[in-house]
């Protein structure tokens, strides 16, 4: 079904808005989403003559739509399902944890190895949140580490990780949006955009300063941590056969197999394609080393792949609604023109450019859920602002719109990566959504004085001046990190 734009200008904010709100009240993210969906096909059907029966064609069509456009991630995110159970049940995992139980022998050191993991293992935020979580739940339980915690370590050495990994799923769709918007080289401008990406760069120390310090947790994540402390929980893999014949091996070679695989898979398709065929191989791997070795029974080990791809439903469901509305607010009711078109007609500071598009990539981002969206339309609209009246912002004005959108992508309850970040922890969405916002927010607002200060230090020459705003930001985020907490005793 051909469904042509419309401009619905300021309805277009309707959907995304009813879809937060709704998922902040209600915690009940599918009916959320779906609320969202129907709202905005609603709008477009009134407003195409499709009559109220066009709601329920264009949202069907959209749905598959979606789910066909992302069959490849929808394919690599089931098949990763089966390859962590598989990992479990021959043991893989068991063994790492029982190797790292008796080097992990804190909270601290426990919380410190997920970010590390989670530095390893930058090729895809996806990859990254539900592997991570798999792996690292038992001990982070042993430790009395809330879910809340567990989960925010996991999303913030993700997407925050991955935009400034060269070699990554995040940098081939910025560097594929680069070339179309600038005739600057993409991957050079991408590696020039990583010193003044504040957001992922602020994150990242974040999260490793509340790992070294926990008493400077506050909010809903302090409360969720004093819970913690206080609860005797069972790990949910306990759910999971147990075989105490499995080595590291049986977790590190499949894993490994999925990243070179990947990673060589690259040089001829596209990140997609390149992740299904590395969890594939991981598959045939596992296969090839359980059986023969008798880990698990020819029975057992696709009952396990089973559970596997049982365990992951969930969440595909969840990615394939908020792929669906992102497509409502981009393709059918034309969000970016309209946000665009403010930006265009604003009347501002050229210093404030990077401020000001870190601000709209954070709106637009959270709203809908899509960082990668949000760089396909901020990035053409602020390139040939800045390539025609100030040149020397055009760098760090792409990196703001890139932190921007990894905002949306680290805090939107309609995010992929906070829904796999929440599934790989086995932690309630919107609790980990409402416990992950403050931190969120205080690196947001952080940032947008560390572009401001680049702005008026800009005719220093983009290094000086980085050293200056990223010097800057960081001396605010620690101070807050060292005086909020501490609110709390006052």
């Amino acid at each position: 079904m051909q469904l042509a734009p419309y401009d619905a200008g300021i309805f277009s904010i309707i959907p995304p808005l009813i879809a937060i709100i709704l998922a902040l009240i209600s915690k009940e993210v599918i009916f959320s989403l779906l609320m969202g969906i129907l709202s905005g096909t609603f709008i477009y059907s009134m407003a195409s003559g499709l009559g109220l029966a066009g709601t329920f064609t264009v949202t069907v069509s959209l749905l598959i739509d979606r789910l066909s456009a992302n069959s490849d991630m929808v394919i690599f995110l089931v098949m990763l399902g089966a390859l962590l159970s598989l990992v479990i049940a021959a043991g893989g995992a068991g063994a790492y944890t029982s190797w790292a139980s008796k080097r992990l022998k804190s909270a601290k050191s426990t919380k410190l190895a997920v970010c590390f993991l989670g530095l390893f293992l930058f090729i895809d935020d996806y990859f990254s949140c539900l592997t991570i979580g798999n792996i690292m739940r038992p001990l982070t339980d042993k430790h009395k580490t809330s879910r809340e915690k567990l989960a925010y370590l996991i999303d913030t050495t993700a997407a925050p990780v991955s935009i400034i990994a060269p070699l990554s799923s995040w940098a081939a769709a910025v560097i594929s949006i680069l070339r179309g918007s600038t005739k600057i080289d993409g991957m050079q401008l991408f590696l020039l955009t990583i010193p003044m990406n504040l957001y992922a760069l602020l994150s990242v120390f974040f999260v490793f300063y509340i790992c070294i310090k926990p008493k400077a947790n506050f909010g809903l994540m302090a409360k969720a941590e004093k819970r913690a402390q206080e609860d005797e929980r069972k790990s949910e893999n306990d759910d999971y056969p147990k075989n105490n014949k499995g080595t590291m091996a049986d977790l590190i070679i499949p894993i490994l197999v999925l990243i070179i695989v990947s990673v060589i898979s690259l040089l001829r398709s596209d990140f997609g394609t390149a992740l299904v065929l590395g969890v594939f191989c991981a598959l045939l791997c596992c296969f090839i080393m359980y059986i023969p070795r008798r880990l698990l029974k020819l029975g057992e080990f696709f009952s396990s792949l089973c559970e596997g791809i049982k365990s992951i439903v969930p969440a595909v469901i969840i990615l394939i609604l908020a792929w669906t509305i992102s497509s409502v607010c981009h393709s059918l009711l034309s969000i970016g023109p309209y946000i665009g078109s403010i930006l265009n007609t604003s009347i501002f500071p050229m210093t404030l450019i990077p401020a000001l598009f870190f601000m709209a990539a954070c709106g637009l981002s959270f709203a809908t859920g899509t960082s990668w969206g949000t760089f396909g339309i901020l990035i053409p609209i602020v390139i040939p602002i800045c390539e025609a009246a100030a040149p020397h912002l055009l760098i760090v004005s792409v990196s703001a719109i890139l932190g921007g959108g990894v905002f949306g992508d680290h805090s939107s309850p309609i995010s992929d990566s906070t829904i796999l970040s929440s599934q790989g922890a086995k932690c309630p969405h919107m609790d980990h959504v409402n416990s992950q916002l403050p931190y969120a927010l205080t690196v947001a607002g952080i940032c947008f004085i560390g572009y401001i200060v680049f702005g008026i230090t800009s005719n220093m020459g983009y290094w000086i001046s980085t050293s200056i705003s990223l010097g800057v930001s960081l001396i605010l985020l620690s101070s807050i990190l060292i005086l909020l907490p501490r609110t709390r005793h006052t």
